[in-house]
């Protein structure tokens, strides 16, 4: 789960907040930074395609088995596609595009992938501990493509740093190759309406047979708002927002990159122990207000020509915050999926929390442009508030049968 979890984390900068340094350097004005750097808005979306990793096992690949398949194919397509963008460069836009499209895409599809094998491969009570697992690595990766992309970047071009942040993905290539499926007995449907009935139909409808109309409708509401915050701060507009104020990709890399993903992960372990005290209800509130707050810490940042020190300030609070919302947010999300239809929900109700906040990180850059960094960092706090009114709408509507299940979810009263 370490390595998956590397591998699921590794393109995921790469196509959005360590994109727009390159994109930056390169002239590109900050709307079209903003826009380019939200392909990872793919992962919004995978919730699309995750019925095909779920149910059809693909040839050749699928001798693996039908997650570790899936998953090794998204790995080459995610190495492939940064060695391309390497050769082409921003020289060719339209192109570059496509390609940064394509790696965004089969990222998503990793992440599909090993979702679908963290819930299947080990019952319940050990999914918190592959959970932190998973997050240890998919870190690590954010320290590699962040931090030592952004050093690298100082002492040697751009399409040589993507080429060897390429080559980092041969690890988990590895890792898989060695792991081992899941032990999960499959139906094979009769027919292709039976297949298309079981894979794309039954998810969906099994959902709103567990919660019903109202209060369904009202469950997907509260992912689609309750990361907003979070998710309006990761597409392009931080890369050049540290650029504007002064600081150095080096200095960017050692405070944000490097000690801010370690932040990150005490607070992703604090938050794991909150969920096994508080439960997760409480605990996620608890997080969704931390981590609207922390937004607000940015604004400290303006004017503040190059100050580490202040630099280290914010970080720590803003990392801390997102940390433990990011357990929080997958203890929940996991009491929602009944474990027949695994990839499916999960990826839907993971794609529906990132969307909101990515499509207002893609226009991102024409806010800024029209208002400034200020408000707009205002905006992405104040944007939660429905969430939290939600949440308070639903406490006493929706129970979760076990913290840590993943079919376990019933409508309350």
């Amino acid at each position: 789960m370490f390595f998956f979890g590397f591998a699921s984390g590794l393109p995921f900068l790469l196509v959005a907040g360590t994109l727009a340094y390159w994109l930056r350097e390169d002239g590109l004005e900050l709307k079209d930074i903003t826009m380019i750097a939200s392909a990872g808005m793919a992962y919004s979306f995978k919730f699309l395609w995750a019925p095909l990793v779920d149910r059809w096992r693909l040839p050749l690949f699928g001798r693996l088995g039908q997650r570790r398949g899936w998953l090794l194919l998204a790995q080459l397509v995610v190495m492939g596609g940064l060695f391309a963008m390497a050769g082409v460069g921003t020289a060719t836009l339209p192109l570059f595009i496509a390609l940064t499209l394509s790696v965004a895409v089969a990222g998503a599809t990793l992440d599909i992938a090993v979702d679908a094998y963290r819930i299947e491969i080990a019952p319940v009570e050990s999914q918190g501990a592959l959970v932190a697992t998973y997050s240890l690595g998919y870190r690590m990766a954010l320290i590699v493509t962040g931090a030592l992309a952004l050093v690298l970047a100082d002492h040697a071009v751009w399409p040589n740093v993507y080429r060897v942040m390429a080559c980092v993905m041969l690890v988990p290539i590895i890792a898989n190759l060695m792991a081992r499926e899941p032990e999960v007995i499959r139906i094979r449907a009769q027919n292709w309406a039976a297949a298309m009935r079981e894979g794309v139909v039954e998810p969906f409808a099994d959902f709103f047979r567990r919660f019903g109309g109202r209060v369904g409708l009202g469950v997907l509401a509260f992912i689609l708002l309750f990361k907003i915050s979070d998710q309006a701060l990761v597409g392009g507009i931080i890369g050049p927002f540290y650029l504007d104020q002064g600081f150095t990709k080096t200095q960017i890399a050692a405070v944000s990159k490097i000690y801010g993903i370690w932040v990150g992960i005490g607070g992703a372990f604090v938050g794991g122990l909150a969920v096994a005290r508080w439960g997760v209800n409480w605990t996620l509130l608890t997080a969704i207000v931390l981590g609207a707050v922390s937004n607000l810490l940015y604004l400290l940042l303006i004017g503040a020509n190059g100050d580490v020190g202040m630099l280290t300030l914010v970080i720590s609070g803003e990392n801390l915050a997102q940390g433990f919302l990011g357990t929080a947010s997958v203890a929940y999300l996991s009491a929602l999926v009944n474990q027949r239809y695994t990839a499916t929900q999960y990826a839907l109700f993971s794609s529906m929390i990132t969307l909101p906040g990515k499509v207002l990180g893609f226009y991102s850059g024409r806010i800024v442009e029209a208002v400034g960094y200020a408000p707009y960092f205002v905006l992405t706090a104040v944007l939660v508030v429905p969430a939290v009114l939600l949440f308070l709408w639903l406490r006493p509507r929706v129970r979760l049968g076990d913290e840590g299940g993943a079919s376990q979810v019933e409508e309350g009263s």
